[in-house]
């Protein structure tokens, strides 16, 4: 299990952290900090220039990941972590894949007030033989605080357990935690725990149309990014009926016919994922009274949207952007296509 302290830069979640591991038996401190630091010796300049914070290098969050199922592995128990996530597409990155590992995350944010935020970012000490140094990091941290008053009333207050740690003492704070966390009021999160492929997968994705022609895609909790209703293709299962069979779970929505096959993709292996086929299929128009029945699983997925093709381009990752794109060509020309790595061929 997973204790994750968020909140903003500065809001102490760390000294929280020191303190609530000698509440909660068993429990280690795991400060993916840590992960960044040696990320600055291991990365080129260049490349660490392009980012204003480690969290937005991919290489930091897959390592955050699989360095607390390692330690897990090692250690047992449970791990405290003190961590500030204030974009929603990296929570959904980060604890979909502690969940595709089985490791159970209680989410947990501090939440002092803003003047006593402040203050305490104006007096903390981090880089105290560095003034400069210092006051660089004072200043990035303010600058953050917005970011973070915009996650708390968003997303981020509706996902994890708030405790008010202004005018507390961190041992008052971290005993806050962990009885929230006995109590099961910092509750595990609610996101899908789907394992991770150890090969080639076989997956298919099914395009729904609306009466203006835009097509329907949701919003994952465990993954960033939006998709095309559709998943994996189980064993023995046929890909048009997987899915129809995803469709039917993720939305409510029982297809009266076999889908039209669109277009197949040969999707690259790109560590640490294993590639595989791409099926994607044109599932027909939703009239809109039927589309006002669709049901989503709140532990699956949080959002639909009916959109067009210049809309997806904000909402898709590149490798399925270039799938739709190709797949809307397939439909309107009446035809096949057969892609490798995004592009057709043959």
């Amino acid at each position: 299990m997973i204790v994750w302290i968020n909140g903003a830069f500065g809001a102490g979640k760390t000294s929280t952290a020191r303190e609530l591991v000698d509440l909660i038996p068993n429990s280690t401190l795991y400060d993916p900090e840590l992960v960044g630091g040696g990320l600055s010796l291991l990365l080129p300049q260049k490349r660490l220039a392009e980012v204003d914070d480690f969290q937005d290098l991919p290489i930091w969050r897959r390592l955050v990941v699989d360095t607390a199922a390692a330690l897990l592995a090692e250690v047992g128990g449970v791990l405290v972590v003190p961590m500030t996530l204030l974009r929603q597409e990296y929570r959904d990155e980060i604890f979909g894949a502690l969940a595709a590992r089985r490791i159970e995350v209680r989410h947990v944010v501090l939440t002092p007030d803003e003047t006593i935020l402040r203050e305490r970012i104006d007096t903390r000490r981090q880089h105290p033989d560095d003034p400069e140094a210092e006051d660089r990091a004072r200043r990035w941290c303010h600058r953050h605080v917005e970011p973070y008053r915009a996650a708390l009333d968003g997303w981020l207050g509706d996902d994890a357990y708030a405790v008010d740690n202004g005018g507390r003492t961190a041992a008052e704070v971290a005993r806050a935690v962990a009885d929230a966390v006995a109590a099961g009021l910092a509750a595990p999160c609610g996101i899908v725990q789907t394992p991770e492929p150890t090969g080639e997968t076989v997956a298919a994705g099914v395009l729904l149309f609306d009466e203006q022609d835009r097509f329907l895609l949701v919003d994952p909790t465990y993954k960033p990014g939006w998709e095309f209703p559709g998943g994996v293709v189980e064993p023995g299962e046929a890909p048009a009926r997987a899915g129809m069979r995803e469709v039917a779970e993720e939305i409510g929505i029982e297809l009266d016919a076999v889908p039209r096959l669109l277009l197949v993709d040969w999707e690259r292996p790109q560590p640490p994922g294993f590639g595989g086929l791409r099926f994607l299929f044109d599932g027909g128009r939703l009239p809109a009274a039927e589309a006002d029945r669709l049901l989503l699983p709140g532990a699956e997925l949080r959002a639909w949207r009916f959109v067009t093709e210049e809309e997806a381009a904000d909402l898709l990752p590149p490798v399925r952007y270039r799938r739709l794109r190709w797949a809307l060509r397939a439909r309107e020309r009446g035809t096949v296509l057969n892609l490798e790595a995004g592009d057709p061929v043959g």
